[in-house]
């Protein structure tokens, strides 16, 4: 359901891989009877009109149904427990000239790199 990466790929103001977290958040959620019934139906691909019709936008994630936005908040915590420091931790060093100069290039465009990932995971977390 999810791809070859195992992750989904979010923005500033949606879900850019919303079909395949729309599809994963759905089938996760599902009781075990109501996923026999939905696998039985062979409903993979041919989904709902409903389906078809929403975006996952940071609007509607913060109005998803209290299970997945449980399964949504705890898979970001645990996404956000695998760097190796926090999003503070991140902003000081940005904030530090000094330090900051002394880092690579490279190091550099990490640093930003994890900094933006971070801002994302934190600002889903606030919207579930």
């Amino acid at each position: 359901m999810v791809g070859e990466e195992g992750a989904f790929v979010l923005g500033w103001d949606e879900v850019l891989t919303e079909e395949e977290l729309s599809m994963t958040l759905k089938v996760l959620c599902m009781s075990e009877e109501e996923f026999k019934e939905y696998k039985e139906q062979d409903g993979w691909e041919d989904d709902s009109e409903e389906d078809e019709n929403s975006t996952l936008s940071n609007e509607a994630l913060s109005k998803l149904k209290p299970p997945c936005k449980q399964l949504l908040y705890d898979s970001v915590l645990l996404t956000l427990e695998s760097y190796g420091s926090d999003l503070k931790a991140e902003q000081d060093l940005l904030n530090n000239k000094e330090a900051y100069e002394k880092l690579s290039r490279r190091e550099q465009q990490a640093l930003h790199v994890r900094y933006g990932q971070k801002k994302i995971l934190h600002q889903l977390l606030e919207l579930v």
